[in-house]
């Protein structure tokens, strides 16, 4: 590679020989492993994304673990039907075996027989603020995890390596927390009210105008539960309500309308959503509340995106082969199982070229990617107009709770009114919305520091520097190299438990998460970074996976990485004036 510089300017020339400019963001080989797909969209992604195959073997062991357990699992409902072994879970009285069943005894098997062996890695009581290190409380079970007893012996200074503390806004500093505390005095811990009665404080109009600044749009909507925010907000968006002529005449060239048409009392029959097999509950939840149609496409593929976008707008509905009313393609910025990062400038230029809605969820990417945190649009350097509904959550970069909408004005007051969460739901909390409120602030500088821009680029530090250790241990580890979402993949489940109670053993808490929450064969465990953590304890952790992942054989990778800067890192360019 020769880089030469012309008229005082340096300019960088790649030769035959030479990494392609497309090739810049890659410091692996790619042997084994899933990435994305091509599009005819140039990508800005600015990190690879990694998911590798683990070995055949690996797959193989997997489900001969699960085929084990699962035969064990009905020999022993075979002993706890003829009475040899207790059955400690709810049961039919012997009056009622004629009723219609409560419990489905088959639906209860993978609980009864696989989850109450794992039981104890779950639910662990905190017993302090939950930080970079927080303090359990002991526990034992002397009925094989059925029920659990505190033994009064406190866990203390376990390194938190799974909570959603991203800028490390989850914390008790006084100095921090002053104007929390006087907000407390002044309106009280709760409002007893919805918005649209008595509820409605200053205060939540001011976090509504800085989220809306803060995102670059013209309007948003807080509301008080984040899981909510979603499941309730896209059948309002895509429901089968009735439209007034009043709301008809104002949404008939904005997305909020209830028919893409805008005739009145017309029912909004006929909407799709195209959602990411990867989308969170939330989302699905929502979209199987609309009532609308629902088409799965595989994950950050676009292909396939394409492909249902096309036969959506070529072939029209079902039987009748009308044109669809709205068709909505239903993301994530971050996803939080896998890591990934969504692909937005290839799914915003579909969107436009097949002219559908993008609905984009912010939960795990808002605060937590980007150069100043302003989630994947700033990531991409995308103009956030180009997203017509931007939803996340302030439950974890911002350390506190709920979720906002945010978009055009007409979208806003559109769901002021239609939405069950804002018509329906209890106000936000005012310390909370007080939190949200300085935790944004200091993001932005508006609190006259730079303490929040600090945060944000020391989160972005800690990701890149333990995804890197990660991988040069010879962990399999998934998703984006931005992500602060960062899975180890363990594939067997008697290595899942053995992880998790060994971490705890050697006070670092993790969460695990197995079958179903995940595919069968892709157990893992997923790691969260934070701002709060130090480079002292990155090291502490990484030390101690690195023992665990050779006693338990872990580190499945086949590929080779090295920390050696990549070839156009190196600073041997030639200045001419």
């Amino acid at each position: 590679m020769a880089r030469t510089a012309a008229n005082g300017k340096l300019k960088v020339n790649f030769n035959q020989n030479g990494p392609k400019p497309e090739d810049m963001n890659k410091c692996t080989p790619n042997n084994g492993e899933k990435t994305g797909h091509r599009t005819d969209v140039p990508s800005r992604q600015p990190r690879q994304e990694s998911f590798e195959q683990a070995p055949m073997y690996v797959a193989v062991l997997t489900y001969l673990g699960f085929g084990i357990v699962t035969l064990f699992g009905y020999f022993r409902d075979f002993l706890r039907a003829v009475g040899l072994e207790k059955c400690h879970l709810a049961q039919e009285r012997q009056e009622q075996k004629a009723f219609v069943p409560l419990y489905q005894d088959f639906e209860n098997f993978y609980t009864r027989n696989l989850y109450m062996r794992v039981r104890d890695n779950w639910n662990r009581p905190v017993c302090s603020l939950p930080g970079p290190v927080f303090d359990l409380m002991e526990r034992v079970s002397d009925d094989y995890n059925w029920t659990f007893r505190l033994t009064g012996r406190t866990i203390h200074d376990v390194i938190n390596m799974g909570s959603y503390n991203y800028l490390g806004f989850a914390e008790n500093n006084a100095d921090f927390l002053k104007t929390v505390a006087d907000k407390t005095l002044q309106y009280g811990v709760g409002v007893c009210s919805t918005r649209q009665e008595i509820g409605n404080l200053s205060i939540h109009e001011d976090l509504e105008l800085l989220v809306a600044e803060f995102l670059g749009v013209e309007s948003s909507m807080t509301y008080g539960m984040g899981f909510a925010t979603n499941s309730m907000n896209i059948p309002a968006l895509v429901g089968k309500g009735q439209a007034t002529p009043e709301q008809a005449s104002l949404c008939k060239q904005s997305f909020i309308g209830v028919t893409a048409t805008g005739s009145p009392g017309t029912k909004s029959r006929g909407c799709l959503i195209l959602s990411d097999e990867l989308n969170h509950t939330s989302l699905i939840l929502g979209a199987r509340l609309s009532g609308a149609t629902i088409r799965v496409f595989k994950h950050n593929n676009m292909q396939s995106l394409e492909k249902m976008l096309r036969e959506a707008v070529s072939s029209g509905q079902p039987r009748t082969h009308r044109p669809w009313k709205k068709i909505l393609i239903m993301v994530e910025g971050i996803y939080s199982m896998e890591g990934s990062v969504v692909r937005l400038p290839e799914i915003i230029a579909l969107k436009k070229k097949y002219k559908a809605y993008l609905y984009l969820d912010e939960a795990h990417s808002i605060g937590a990617v980007g150069p100043t945190g302003r989630g994947v649009t700033e990531l991409f350097d995308l103009n956030p107009a180009d997203v017509d509904v931007m939803m996340g959550t302030f439950t974890k970069s911002f350390g506190a709770a709920g979720g906002y909408i945010a978009g055009k004005k007409e979208l806003v007051d559109y769901l002021r009114i239609h939405s069950h969460s804002a018509v329906y739901a209890s106000a936000m909390s005012p310390p909370v919305t007080e939190q949200i409120l300085r935790a944004m602030k200091c993001i932005m500088g508006k609190d006259g520091s730079t303490e929040g821009i600090r945060r944000v680029r020391q989160l972005a530090e800690n990701t890149r520097y333990f995804r890197a250790r990660l991988k040069e241990m010879g962990f399999i580890i998934y998703g984006n190299d931005d992500s602060p979402v960062v899975p180890i993949l363990l594939y067997m489940p008697g290595k899942v438990v053995a992880f998790a109670r060994e971490m705890l053993r050697r006070k670092i808490g993790v969460v695990v998460v197995g079958f179903p929450a995940t595919p069968i064969t892709e157990a893992r465990a997923r790691f969260c970074l934070s701002a709060g953590h130090t480079r002292e304890m990155l090291n502490q952790v990484l030390h101690h996976l690195n023992e665990v992942g050779d006693a338990l054989c872990l580190k499945f990778s086949r590929q080779k990485f090295s920390c050696r800067p990549d070839l156009f890192d190196e600073t041997d360019f030639e200045l001419h004036s």
